[in-house]
């Protein structure tokens, strides 16, 4: 998933950003060797963090179906990474350098997620959106002139560009076989009195007295409920001891 990113972004600078200006793009760590190497304009944007998105993150399995719409197996989310990107223009002339950079953040500030048309790779295969910001505050752990000085460069104007991509788990799960009759409930239990003993009594003589105890257990008879025809039986019920 990460070389579609690059080249989906390699896309997009080029048909955006620079207006069909020959400006070189590139991927590489910009070290001291690298610049030295520069002789025409270029566009350098350097991969140097990978986070999950701890944010998007989702942790209930996905049913997947066949084309009968039945469950086949579980599989699940995918995980979204974040690609920090730091953005960097190599010209002759300061100038030149940040109109190329107003040029590339005007670009992703259009952008609230990479153009579906846009997307390379397996990345177009997928329905996800990939989230993109850009020149957000850094947090406290990640700063950009700490990767300066592991590059062993000088600091200079640069764009952090972060793209937040789905990755695929392949794990799965099967399912189990399909629900093939309907289900039949049946209910039965012993009702007490409040004082932790069973009673019973007929209907008939509980409705004689008057006056019944409504803590008292009344029993009736079991009876069974069907639903549904006699050639298409649908769920079965059985009700015992129902409280008047």
């Amino acid at each position: 998933m990460i070389q579609d990113v690059d080249e989906t972004l390699r896309g997009l600078v080029r048909d955006e950003a620079l207006d069909g200006d020959q400006v070189e793009i590139a991927f590489d760590a910009p070290t001291h060797e690298w610049v030295a190497r520069r002789n025409a304009p270029a566009v350098d944007l350097y991969l140097y963090d990978i986070r999950e998105d701890l944010m998007r993150r989702e942790v209930q399995w996905e049913p997947q179906r066949t084309e009968a719409g039945l469950v086949d197996h579980w599989q699940p989310p995918a995980r979204r990474y974040k690609l920090a990107y730091m953005v960097t223009a190599w010209t002759q002339r300061p100038e030149d350098e940040h109109r190329i950079l107003s040029g590339l953040l005007s670009c992703f500030l259009r952008h609230e997620h990479l153009p579906p048309e846009q997307l390379a790779g397996d990345l177009a295969k997928q329905p996800l959106p990939l989230y993109v910001t850009v020149a957000l505050p850094l947090t406290s752990d990640r700063s950009i002139a700490d990767v300066w000085s592991a590059l062993g460069g000088e600091l200079k104007p640069s764009l952090d560009l972060v793209v937040s991509t789905p990755f695929v788990d392949t794990r799965t799960s099967a399912a189990g076989p399909p629900v093939r009759e309907l289900p039949r409930i049946s209910v039965s239990g012993e009702l007490t009195n409040g004082h932790g003993s069973s009673r019973a009594g007929a209907r008939g003589g509980a409705r004689g007295r008057g006056a019944a105890d409504l803590g008292e257990a009344i029993e009736e008879p079991s009876e069974d409920r069907q639903a549904g025809k006699a050639d298409a039986p649908g769920r079965v019920v059985r009700l015992r001891g129902l409280r008047r």
